[in-house]
């Protein structure tokens, strides 16, 4: 039972990673707190629903057309409620805070409260040295380590990926160099709303799909950034894959309550002993 919940946690982890990231882009390179950030989660996953079960979409074709459907809200939601705000933490969190109750609201109006299941991407469970694990789980871990490879390599090997790094250490002189800081920004936002759809996808396959499950993506979303480090991807990895592994052992012993309790304790402990995080910068 403990390596069971040992791999049900590092399945679920990978999930907090993508929430995150999202998360970290935006700060790092917006300087901005995207509280809302569990909305578009939170539509990522209605939007493979009805994409799939309602309009019959291949569930995997679903996925793509929910990304690319939350990248463009957030290339709108960038330009015209966050781009008069950039780099300035007050504001954007009280811009959050209004996108936050207009997005739940239209959830509620437009999808009703009731919880939606989306089907298995691959049904069936795998199993192995006794520990059962079914495909989706093994499918979020593949697909959350993928888009992290592919991120990291985004960042590393491509003009916009350096021109985010650059923006992230200094916004002024990367305009000064010709960058365009707006254009970077609106790809930022879009990277990070495809990245939050997927993982909203992959949590309504493997438990369902309701309004106002944005607020557990957002608040796992920031424990894990601020426990790795803000603007820090490698920090996100370490930091959700941490929390999943403690999500998915302790309520083997005590309960999901105390896990949170363990969880945000171990925020503290570490932030007291480093503040910037396990692999936080200045």
């Amino acid at each position: 039972m403990l390596w069971q919940s040992i791999i049900n946690g590092f399945s679920a982890g990978w999930i907090y990673v993508l929430v995150a990231l999202g998360l970290t882009l935006l700060f790092g390179i917006m300087r901005i707190v995207q509280l809302a950030h569990g909305e578009i989660y939170m539509l990522g996953a209605h939007a493979v629903y009805y994409a799939c079960v309602i309009l019959g979409i291949n569930i995997f074709v679903s996925f793509v057309i929910s990304a690319t459907a939350l990248s463009l809200l957030g290339i709108l939601i960038e330009r015209f409620l966050f781009r008069k705000f950039r780099g300035q933490i007050e504001p954007s969190i009280i811009v959050a805070i209004g996108l936050i109750l207009l997005l739940q609201t239209t959830a509620v109006v437009s999808f009703g409260s009731s919880e939606k299941n989306i089907p298995r991407l691959i049904p069936g469970i795998l199993t192995a040295g006794g520990i059962r694990l079914s495909w989706d789980r093994v499918l979020a871990v593949l697909i959350g380590a993928g888009l992290v490879s592919a991120l990291a390599l985004f960042v590393k090997g491509t003009k916009i990926g350096q021109a985010m790094v650059a923006i992230s250490q200094d916004t002024e002189a990367a305009a000064l160099q010709g960058i365009n800081v707006n254009r970077i920004s609106s790809i930022t936002m879009a990277i990070g709303c495809a990245l939050a759809a997927i993982a909203g996808g992959l949590m309504g396959a493997i438990f369902s799909v309701e309004p106002f499950m944005g607020s557990f993506a957002i608040s796992k979303g920031l424990a894990v950034i601020i426990l790795g480090g803000l603007g820090s991807i490698t920090g996100a990895v370490a930091g959700g894959l941490i929390l999943g592994l403690i999500d998915g052992i302790v309520p083997l012993y005590y309960s999901t309550t105390v896990a949170y309790i363990v969880g945000f304790a171990s925020i503290v402990i570490i932030l007291i002993i480093r503040p910037k995080g396990l692999m936080g910068h200045e």
